[in-house]
């Protein structure tokens, strides 16, 4: 049996607030990724689904337990593993091309092999004529373009996405969800993705896993089994209604386990990480 891409056993992670008692995120935390699938990860506010994502990310390691990439510890971030933030990073003072370029920079490739291949990456995701504009001159969707054309500039074996469309209207979420389905198809790379939205996890996951209340742990973890080529039109599927309801009703339970003040004040810890 092929090992896992990502394999998360038992991980604990607190912080400490000034003040307080640490407040524990996550809590013997366990999940296994094989390479080339893509998984979703949904939770009440404050469970620690960030947190989980930075583990994975290498940004700070675990207090107990294991966080594996390829069946190594992961010891802190690596071009391999790229995460797409809820802001796009885009340098304001490069173009879109410039931005592109600058990871294909950073590994020493020539300037004409560099432009080629961040010039693929802006086609791929439907930016071709925007090449030379900055940050200030693109819409909120084109940003959030540009920016995942850099990170999958850097070549990376797993895409690692914290709510990349929250900022966008409910139009350029779902043709984002759709750039983002044909990508993962077309390269075969491993997706996660932390989300609130419920039928965006259903939408593009083949997985969807579901967080238990703080300190978050995996709840369940549902297979989607709903027909492909997923197009927005499978939301009107009799499956994809039967999804929703299992995931509300076992979102909700948790949800109701934490009063509003206690998740504020962990959502606000956590977001200071």
């Amino acid at each position: 049996m092929t090992a896992p891409l990502f394999s998360v056993r038992g991980a604990c992670k607190s912080f400490r607030i000034p003040g307080k008692r640490p407040l524990k995120a996550v809590s013997n935390f366990s999940l296994e990724v094989p390479a080339g699938d893509f998984v979703s990860i949904i939770g009440p506010t404050g469970c620690g689904k960030t947190t989980l994502l930075h583990l994975l990310g290498g940004f700070f390691p675990p207090e107990k337990g294991l966080v594996l990439y390829k069946g190594e510890p992961v010891a802190g971030p690596g071009p391999e593993r790229t995460v797409i933030f809820q802001e796009h990073g885009l340098f304001p003072w490069k173009t879109v091309l410039g931005n592109v370029e600058f990871p294909i920079k950073a590994r020493g490739a020539e300037a004409g092999e560099r432009r080629a291949a961040a010039q693929k990456y802006i086609d791929m995701v439907r930016l071709g004529g925007f090449e030379h504009s900055y940050p200030r001159q693109l819409s909120g969707g084109m940003k959030q373009r540009a920016g995942i054309a850099r990170a999958l500039a850097s070549q990376p074996e797993a895409v690692l996405m914290d709510e990349p469309f929250a900022s966008l209207d409910s139009i350029t979420r779902d043709l984002m969800q759709e750039e983002i389905l044909k990508l993962w198809q077309e390269l075969g790379k491993t997706f996660i993705l932390v989300t609130h939205h419920i039928d965006e996890a259903i939408f593009m996951s083949r997985r969807v896993a579901v967080m238990s209340a703080r300190p978050g742990t995996v709840k369940e973890i549902v297979e989607i089994d709903l027909p492909g080529p997923r197009r927005q039109e499978v939301k009107t599927h009799k499956r994809f209604a039967e999804l929703r309801q299992r995931l509300t009703l076992s979102l909700r339970e948790e949800v109701a386990k934490i009063p509003e003040a206690e998740a504020a004040r962990a959502e606000a810890a956590e977001g200071d990480l």
